[in-house]
């Protein structure tokens, strides 16, 4: 009688082409993700909100150093690298604006001040008060001087703009710090072009005390007008 062996039925591997397909079209996957998000964060960055850091006091109180704040680039049309052009915005920088800008005397740093004057602005200063166009301003934001520079009027002026009646040029601002002893602005460097500007503070996000070495969760998330 003759004996046959059967042989036994055994589940094959997945081939080592299949495996490898798989691999790469997992890797693939992952990478298309990662790229399509690097490239959103560029964009966003680029011409909608870019976030920045206040290292000065010269904008206390409004904003203290170790604000991480959120900048709104679409709001007056945000600059598209490489080519020399402007997305439209929805409005022109005004009085009041809190702005980012490329400083005037070296584009490598970028300042923060508030727009006081816009084109075609007649600005004046007498001691602690800003006039434009014969009227002065109303500054609530203003950090409170010193007894000794606090009185109106003074005789002597030593700013390089706004001693003598000021006409803002065209397509320039007049800026200028809220903290009005410790603020390098245009009173002393002149206008900010408006090509210049970056965009308009909106929001700080985060607030470090660097010297106590606490967060300021008060701060988080308080909107800038």
């Amino acid at each position: 009688m003759d004996v046959h062996d059967k042989a036994e039925s055994i589940p094959r591997a997945p081939a080592e082409s299949q495996v490898q397909r798989r691999r790469k079209s997992l890797v693939r996957e992952y990478g298309e993700a990662i790229v399509i998000a690097i490239l959103l964060a560029l964009v966003i960055r680029t011409l909608v909100v870019q976030a920045f850091t206040i290292p000065s006091g010269s904008m206390m109180d409004t904003l203290l150093v170790g604000d991480y704040i959120l900048v709104n680039k679409f709001l007056y049309g945000a600059e598209v690298p490489v080519v020399d052009w402007r997305v439209p915005g929805l409005r022109q920088p005004r009085q009041g604006d809190i702005i980012v800008f490329k400083y005037p005397q070296d584009e490598k740093r970028d300042f923060i001040k508030r727009i006081i004057g816009t084109p075609g602005d007649e600005v004046l200063i007498r001691g602690q008060d800003v006039y434009v166009n014969g009227q002065r301003l109303t500054e609530p934001y203003v950090k409170p001087s010193s007894p000794a520079q606090s009185h109106s009027g003074q005789a002597y002026c030593g700013y390089a703009y706004g001693c003598e009646r000021t006409i803002v040029p065209p397509h320039s601002y007049f800026v200028m710090g809220d903290n009005r002893e410790n603020s390098q602005d245009s009173r002393y460097w002149g206008y900010v072009r408006r090509e210049k500007i970056k965009g308009k503070a909106f929001l700080i996000y985060w607030s470090w005390d660097g010297d106590r070495h606490w967060l300021r969760w008060w701060r988080l998330g308080k909107y800038i007008p």
